[in-house]
């Protein structure tokens, strides 16, 4: 295959500053032995060389790491119908070329507007169509074993999200943690307005209209241009869950 692979996931890591850890438990080769000459019904003694297989124990949200939110997440329903979750979400939509907007210059935890996207497409020259996977790139993930990492990035408003869906995108992404401005910056933003509606604006866009999106993506600044390459992030089968893990990948021709 002539193409080159780009991974555009964070490592699922105990010493990350994600505010939902995974905790990790690492058992080695001489740390394994003993249960596994029990499955095969042996004593540890007769296991070759007396040591067995490396393994991991896992405990994390379905959130954690790089991840693709379902429709569930946002709301039980989807307009009038019920949300789809992870595993019933449509593995055609989480394959297809990718438009990377950059949005570096935005400062932690300012909005980037509908105006800020178009306008951004504007500059590269693009025009989106259906099932295009949009990457929205702010160069957070630098900064995930830094404290505070929750709290740095920019997040799209409902109108930004609302404009994308109605251009025909199912998925779209960042490299922050949230999709949405900090919590911090949304329970300011109630504080000043009143308006309950500016808490977690984008992902209650998703009440009315369905889409998935990917948070905690990395290396954005790795991808030669804003156009030209597909998107993978296939999401992990959970039954019924509101979200799946995604080792997501950019593929170059």
């Amino acid at each position: 295959m002539n193409a080159k692979i780009i991974d555009l996931s964070v490592p699922l890591d105990s010493r990350t500053q994600d505010p939902t850890p995974p905790d990790i438990k690492y058992s080695n080769h001489d740390q394994t032995v003993e249960r596994a000459a029990q499955l095969f019904g042996i004593s540890p003694s007769e296991w070759p060389e007396q040591r067995a297989w490396a393994t991991e124990t896992v405990t994390l949200t379905t959130h954690t790491g790089t991840h693709v939110d379902a429709p569930y997440h946002y709301w039980d329903k989807t307009g009038e119908n019920k949300s789809k979750t992870i595993d019933e979400c449509p593995l055609e939509w989480f394959y297809g070329p990718g438009v990377l907007l950059n949005f570096t210059w935005k400062k932690a935890g300012e909005q980037i507007s509908k105006e800020d996207i178009i306008n951004e497409l504007n500059r590269i020259g693009h025009v989106l169509s259906p099932g295009e996977i949009v990457l929205i790139r702010t160069d957070c993930d630098k900064k995930i074993f830094e404290p505070g990492y929750g709290d740095i990035h920019p997040g799209a408003s409902a109108e930004a999200t609302r404009y994308l869906i109605e251009q025909g995108i199912k998925v779209m992404g960042t490299d922050g943690y949230g999709w949405d401005v900090p919590f911090k910056v949304s329970a300011q933003m109630y504080k000043e307005t009143g308006d309950p509606s500016v808490i977690w604006e984008s992902h209650y866009v998703g009440k009315k209209l369905e889409y998935c999106q990917i948070e905690k993506l990395a290396n954005l600044d790795q991808l030669p241009n804003p156009t030209g390459f597909k998107v993978i992030t296939f999401p992990i089968k959970i039954a019924g869950a509101s979200g799946g893990w995604a080792r997501t990948v950019a593929i170059i021709e």
